[in-house]
C-alpha cells in the first residue's frame, strides 16, 4: 500500500544488512521482526527494525483469515485509513502497510515505555503538575483528531502509550470513526468505565463530546489513582454513569474539581468543549509553548527539510537529495520517504524553547499574533467549523486567469489594496448564527484575517497544485472533482466537492461540501485541501 518508487529511483540492491538476520527472526520487506510485544485479536504485535535506517518500529500483524472470521474487515480498513490521515506528536504514527496473501503488516512508531495504565498502577495518583502535563498532551492529540473529523471513541489509559521521553501517544484507533457531516453516531462502543452516558444509553451522539467525557475520566484517574465510576455489576456501573454521581477527593484543587465536573456533565449539551478546556485556568498553567502556539506557526517551524537528514537518507537509499526532496514535497509514500521519516523521528528533537511553559495571555497579546491566529491559539476555536447546508448558487460568472495561469476569482486583477471587510465581502452569502442547523452540517474552514478575494486566490492556487478539476459557477463558489482528471466521482477515490465562501458577522467560512463520493475519500480530500491552502 506504499507507492512504488519511480523508475530509476529504486532502493539499492544487495545491501549487506540483508544477510544479517538473527536466527528465528522474520524478514518482511525491509524490516527484521524479532521479539513479540503483545498479542491482539488478529495476531501478534512484534518489535522490528528497518534494515537501512536501523529505526525501531512496532509491527501489527493482522491475519486475513481471522479478520474475515470475526467480520472485522471494515474495522481494520478504517483504522489503517485513519492512521494515514494523522500526523501529530501525540498520536502514534503509521509508517507504511505491507500486504501478503495471508497477512497485513501495519508498521507503526515504536513506543518504548508501555501504557499509561501501568504507570498509574505502579505509581498511584499523580501530582497535579504531572497529571496536567499528560492531560495537556492528551487534549492536544484529541483536538488534532477532532479537527480532522476523527472521533476516537475508546480513550482510556490502556490506549495511551508513553514514549522514551515520557510523552503521551494516543493509540488503538480501531474503534475510531469519521464524523460525517451533520450525522449522529449511534454505535455503543468503547470501555464501559470510560463511556459517556449517551453512549451506554444507545442515544445518538455527535462525537467529540464522548471523547471529552472519556478524557474527564482519564483526568480523574490521573489525579486520584482510581476511577470515578466503577462497580462489579455492569447494571450498577451504568446507573452510576447515567446519574453522574462520583466522589471528589478533598485533596484536589478547586480548579481541578471544577474542570472534572464540567467534563463529566451527563448532559452532552452542557458538557465542556475542547476549546473551553483550553481556556480553563487549570489547563493553561505551565502549558508548553508548542501546545499553546497556533497550529499554523507550529507547522511553519517544521516544514523546512533538514539537509543533514536529506544527506543521510541519500547515503542509505542511493537517491540524490533532489529526488528525495521532490518525493517529500509531492507527498509520496514509498520506501525512500519512509526511511526519511524514520531518520527524522529518530534524530530530530523539538527546540527546547518550545517545551518551556508560556504565559498564554502574553502570547496572545504579542503583536500580530492574536489578529492573525486568534481562532487557532489557546482559548480560540477549532479550525474546522460546521456550517449550515445552503442551496448552491446557480448563477455563472467569468473568471480571469492570474499571471501564473491559474483561475482567479473575478476582480482579482484589481492590483490595488485589499478592500475592507464590508466592501470585500459584498455579494457573499451571509451565514447568521441563527441559521445553524442541528441536523445537517458541512465542514468549513474559518478565516479571520484574509479578505474574500485573497481567500479565493489561495483556494485556486491550492487546487492548481493539487491538479484537481475546477469550475466556478459564481465568484465565491467552486465545484471541484478530485483526482488526476481521469476518475469519475464515486470511483477510484474521486470526490465531487462544492466549495462556497460564506460571511458571518465576524469572519469568513469556506464550506467544503461533498456532493458525490465516499466519506473516506472526502476526508482525505479535505485533509489535502486544508493542508495545501494557507487560509487557516
Amino acid at each position: 500500500m506504499s507507492e512504488p518508487i519511480p523508475a530509476g529511483m529504486a532502493m539499492p540492491e544487495g545491501d549487506p544488512t540483508s544477510a544479517m538476520i538473527p536466527p528465528g527472526a522474520l524478514k518482511i520487506g525491509p524490516y527484521i521482526l524479532e521479539r513479540t510485544l503483545g498479542v491482539g485479536s488478529f495476531g501478534k504485535v512484534k518489535a522490528g527494525r528497518h534494515m537501512h535506517s536501523q529505526h525501531e518500529v512496532a509491527v501489527k500483524i493482522l491475519n486475513r483469515q481471522k479478520i474475515r472470521m470475526l467480520d472485522m474487515t471494515q474495522k481494520v480498513h478504517r483504522e489503517i485509513l485513519i492512521l494515514r490521515l494523522l500526523n501529530h506528536k501525540h498520536v502514534v504514527k503509521l509508517y507504511e502497510v505491507i500486504e501478503t496473501p495471508t497477512d497485513i503488516y501495519v508498521v507503526m512508531e515504536y513506543i518504548s515505555r508501555g501504557e499509561l495504565f501501568d504507570h498509574i498502577v505502579e505509581h498511584g495518583r499523580l501530582s497535579e503538575d504531572d497529571a496536567r502535563r499528560y492531560f495537556q498532551q492528551l487534549i492536544g492529540g484529541v483536538e488534532y483528531c477532532h479537527r480532522h473529523m476523527i472521533i476516537h471513541r475508546d480513550l482510556k489509559p490502556e490506549n495511551l502509550l508513553l514514549d522514551h521521553e515520557d510523552n503521551i501517544k494516543i493509540a488503538d484507533l480501531g474503534l475510531a470513526n469519521v464524523s460525517r457531516d451533520g450525522e449522529f453516531l449511534k454505535t455503543s462502543c468503547g470501555s464501559p468505565n470510560y463511556a459517556a452516558p449517551e453512549v451506554i444509553s444507545g442515544k445518538p451522539y455527535a462525537g467529540p463530546e464522548v471523547d471529552v467525557w472519556s478524557c474527564g475520566v482519564i483526568l480523574y484517574a490521573l489525579l486520584c489513582g482510581s476511577l470515578p465510576f466503577d462497580d462489579e455489576s455492569i447494571a450498577a456501573l451504568f446507573r452510576r454513569i447515567k446519574s453522574g454521581q462520583y466522589q471528589t477527593p478533598s485533596y484536589l484543587s478547586r480548579d481541578a474539581r471544577e474542570l472534572i465536573a464540567r467534563m463529566l456533565d451527563v448532559d452532552p449539551l452542557r458538557r465542556v468543549t475542547i476549546p473551553e478546556i483550553r481556556k480553563h485556568p487549570w489547563f493553561v498553567k505551565n502549558l508548553p509553548r508548542y501546545l499553546a502556539l497556533p497550529p499554523p506557526l507550529i507547522y511553519n517551524r517544521t516544514l523546512a527539510v533538514n539537509p543533514v537528514l536529506l544527506a543521510e537518507c541519500a547515503r542509505i537509499t542511493g537517491h540524490t537529495t533532489e529526488e528525495i526532496r521532490w518525493m517529500l514535497e509531492h507527498g509520496k509514500r514509498n520506501a525512500c520517504t519512509v526511511v526519511f521519516e524514520q531518520l527524522k523521528d529518530g534524530r530530530t528533537r523539538m527546540d527546547p524553547s518550545m517545551l518551556q511553559p508560556v504565559d498564554v495571555g502574553a502570547l496572545l497579546a504579542a503583536p500580530g499574533l492574536a489578529s492573525l491566529h486568534g481562532a487557532h491559539a489557546v482559548g480560540g476555536e477549532t479550525t474546522s467549523k460546521r456550517v449550515k447546508d445552503q442551496e448552491m448558487n446557480d448563477g455563472h460568472a467569468q473568471h480571469a486567469l492570474g499571471n501564473d495561469g491559474r483561475q482567479a476569482p473575478a476582480g482579482a486583477d484589481d492590483g490595488g489594496e485589499p478592500d475592507d471587510g464590508d466592501n470585500a465581502s459584498s455579494g457573499l452569502p451571509t451565514l447568521p448564527a441563527s441559521l445553524i442547523s442541528p441536523r445537517r452540517f458541512h465542514v468549513g474552514v474559518r478565516n479571520d484575517y484574509l479578505d474574500p478575494k485573497n481567500i479565493m486566490e489561495e483556494v485556486f492556487r491550492a487546487l492548481s497544485v493539487l491538479k484537481w478539476r475546477a469550475k466556478a459557477p459564481s465568484t465565491y463558489q467552486v465545484r471541484v472533482v478530485t483526482g488526476d482528471g481521469t476518475q469519475v466521482p464515486g470511483q477510484a477515490g474521486a470526490v465531487l466537492l462544492n466549495l462556497q465562501l460564506y460571511r458571518t458577522e465576524s469572519h469568513f467560512v469556506l464550506d467544503i461540501a461533498m456532493i458525490e463520493g465516499d466519506v473516506f475519500s472526502y476526508v482525505a480530500a479535505c485533509h489535502a485541501l486544508v493542508s495545501e491552502a494557507r487560509i487557516q
